[in-house]
């Protein structure tokens, strides 16, 4: 899996307070047919943050479903809380995401190491490629070129995974 190009960060349409299926499958093919390059269920736009974690679940599965490998899955999967960032990742990868998309922890803002100790935890316990999501505008805190190799070069890197083509 190669991520490149434009990806968008769905929302997720709800009815009657559950999650709308048939409009979030048409939303998914309809980014597919217009040429979008990946596909991030769960994120900020796709209202993670009120949904419970298993709705997270079912939106991921419904997303990985739907794309059938024909592009890449980056299912929102961050926390400030650390093993909740955790199960959350495995929660993704369970549904088959490509890979998880984890924000910088927020509200606690921790220090650079901090950062160091909540990646590198991801990366070991769950094993799944992730993309840092960096707001400060939402988390207060900016993660900065020098703090972000301080992640990348203690953080296990898992082998790219081959998955069977789309039939």
């Amino acid at each position: 899996m190669q991520l490149r190009g434009a990806i968008t960060a769905l929302s997720t349409p709800f009815k009657d307070g559950q999650v709308d299926e048939a409009t979030y499958r048409d939303f998914i093919e309809w980014q597919i047919e217009q040429g979008i390059d990946g596909l991030v269920p769960c994120g900020t736009t796709g209202e993670a943050a009120t949904m419970s974690h298993e709705e997270q679940g079912r939106i991921i599965k419904i997303c990985v479903d739907q794309v059938k490998g024909r592009v890449p899955v980056v299912a929102g999967a961050g926390s400030n809380s650390t093993r909740e960032a955790i199960e959350l990742t495995k929660m993704a990868k369970a549904a088959g995401a490509d890979a998880a998309l984890q924000i910088t922890p927020y509200y606690n803002k921790p220090t650079p190491q901090g950062l160091v100790e909540h990646f590198k935890a991801i990366a070991a316990e769950a094993s799944m490629p992730f993309v840092i999501y960096n707001v400060p505008g939402r988390t207060g805190l900016n993660l900065l070129p020098a703090h972000l190799k301080m992640i990348v070069d203690p953080c296990p890197r898992p082998s790219p995974s081959k998955k069977p083509p789309a039939t």
